[in-house]
């Protein structure tokens, strides 16, 4: 046995025994530190102490290139199990270095689900058709979605004194505790004093007591799992084809907002993100929408 493969051994000991990893996750860290060895062995290296950050770099760029080439997410966990491995080898005085910990990750592309256009939108809200407490409350939580781009998590998060009917606006709490306040559309203003009026009353009898806006049928606050069920539901109702994604609705609030001409900063805003960077990404599906445009419609787009 080599002196790499000796390392190997002992990280995945340590990963079992100390570190109580998953079955599924040791299975993996095999199978990539396996591809590991075998790409030292070939370059012939037996050692993980002769190991230079150029080997560990000409790795990820064999996963990527190489024979049955892996996807970016792919070679990327392949590369935490190996910078596991000589972290751990540095650690404990196995190596004198740990030349892996600068080389990083191949860039996995971010996949948008397709925006649904206007009319789809309308499509599937027009989907939330039942009259009773629970029809109700649905029909707010899509409209609420829709018109103010929330994450599930924040819409199902929203009190009661979070609404401001008067201003139109609603306080959403997002990731890492962050406050913003965002408008709120009158169709969705609509559909909640609807849902206020006729539903939670009857929906709270049945609970503790909530601050919550919106609420299960045992009065307590609506789950990010039963909120998404009510969106699948009105997709099948609405007899959408397209996909639907717990942030279908956040997508097309960003992706429509562009197109009618918002600016990239205002949604960066009301979409509560940290970084431009991430609302820019949706900049490329509209540009893609315009492309689309211009092909079917310029006399000479296609000469």
């Amino acid at each position: 046995m080599s002196g790499v493969e000796r390392a190997v051994e002992a990280f995945l000991h340590h990963l079992a025994v100390e570190r109580g990893s998953a079955a599924n996750t040791l299975r993996s860290y095999t199978g990539d530190l396996r591809r590991y060895v075998d790409h030292l062995t070939e370059r012939g290296i037996s050692d993980l102490g002769a190991v230079r950050e150029v080997d560990v770099t000409g790795f990820v760029v064999a996963l990527r290139s190489g024979p049955g080439p892996l996807a970016a997410s792919s070679a990327a966990r392949a590369l935490a199990a190996v910078r596991g491995l000589h972290r751990f080898a540095a650690r404990d005085g196995l190596i004198p270095d740990d030349v892996a910990r600068e080389v990083t990750p191949p860039a996995v592309p971010v996949r948008l689900p397709r925006a649904l256009g206007v009319d789809e939108v309308d499509q599937l809200l027009a989907g939330c058709v039942a009259d009773g407490p629970v029809g109700l409350r649905n029909r707010a939580l899509l409209e609420l979605l829709y018109s103010t781009g929330a994450r599930i998590s924040e819409a199902v998060g929203i009190d009661v004194d979070d609404l401001d009917v008067d201003g139109r606006t609603v306080l959403l709490r997002g990731k890492g505790g962050r406050q913003r306040i965002v408008p709120v559309g009158r169709p969705a203003l609509a559909a909640v004093d609807a849902y206020r009026v006729r539903a939670r009353p009857g929906l709270a009898a049945k609970g503790r007591g909530t601050a919550a806006l919106l609420l299960n049928a045992r009065g307590a606050r609506l789950s990010r799992q039963s909120a998404w069920h009510a969106l699948r539901g009105a997709a099948d109702a609405a007899g959408l084809t397209a996909e639907v994604s717990p942030h279908t609705l956040r997508h097309c609030f960003a992706t429509h907002l562009l197109a009618g001409g918002a600016d990239v900063r205002t949604v960066q805003e009301l979409l509560g993100h940290a970084s431009v960077t991430t609302t820019q990404i949706y900049t490329h599906v509209t540009v893609d929408a315009l492309r689309e445009v211009y092909a079917t419609s310029h006399p000479r787009a296609l000469a």
